[in-house]
């Protein structure tokens, strides 16, 4: 082995090294799921998946693995704002999931139409999506950080309910701005800035018009979207919550 070789294997660190006895299932879980990369894998799948990812943004697979390869040191800041963050420090804490398994959907359904629940549901009927669609993360070494991945992976359809964007590519590219702002992901921002040039004329005229600009704003003047408690606010009307979060959200585009 050549010394290139073995920093390269020094860099990925041991499946065994993440396993946290006293701190049980919450870490093991994610540890269970992470795969080292030696450096030279790093470089290939982040250029390989952000290609894929540039040519054909459906590929849910390719974006989601290029998010974790290019996060790097932010998700340390990202922690850090859910840290300082009353709800987002709870989070932190309780680790909470968003999937069937964890939440009711039943229950949700049950909730007057105006809730954030309520809104939640409608969302994921009319887009015949299912809050089980979001891939493990596995690409992320600490297990802390590999939760914080997760935690804005799951909450990516209540950022579309809570800003009232669809899952079309202009809903997608204006969802990806405010995340952009908000989080510093390399993968949200490179979706907001390279996701525009795939929209369709009508789409490009109200992007240019109106919606870059609502984004923008919302991006820069609302509390960070990572640090809400979605689960704590199910039975609160949305317009509510959108008004504490950031009044612009109660005037879409």
């Amino acid at each position: 082995m050549n010394a290139t070789e073995k920093s390269e294997q020094e860099a990925a660190p041991e499946f065994s090294e993440l396993y946290d006895e006293e701190n049980g299932e919450g870490q093991s879980e994610f540890a269970k799921d992470y795969i080292p990369l030696t450096m030279f894998q790093h470089s290939l799948l982040t250029l390989g998946t952000g290609l894929a990812a540039f040519l054909d943004p459906t590929r849910a697979e390719s974006i989601a693995v290029f998010g974790e390869v290019t996060a790097g040191p932010v998700l340390r800041s990202i922690r850090q704002k859910m840290l300082n963050d009353p709800e987002g420090s709870a989070i932190l804490i309780e680790k909470p999931r968003i999937n069937s398994k964890t939440i009711n959907l039943e229950w949700l359904a049950s909730l007057p139409p105006d809730t954030l629940g309520g809104q939640y549901i409608q969302f994921l009927r009319k887009n015949n999506v299912t809050p089980d669609s979001r891939l493990p993360v596995r690409f992320i070494a600490d297990p802390e950080l590999a939760y914080v991945m997760q935690r804005y992976r799951e909450a990516h359809d209540l950022f579309h309910t809570i800003t009232g964007m669809p899952t079309n590519m202009l809903g997608e590219v204006v969802v990806k701005w405010i995340e952009g702002i908000q989080l510093g992901l390399p993968m949200c921002l490179t979706g907001g800035l390279f996701g525009a040039t795939r929209l369709r004329p009508k789409q490009r005229a109200k992007y240019v018009s109106t919606h870059l600009n609502w984004a923008l704003q919302v991006g820069f003047t609302a509390s960070p979207l990572i640090n809400i408690y979605f689960e704590r606010h199910w039975e609160e009307p949305i317009v509510d919550l959108r008004q504490s979060i950031c009044p612009l959200l109660n005037s879409p585009p």
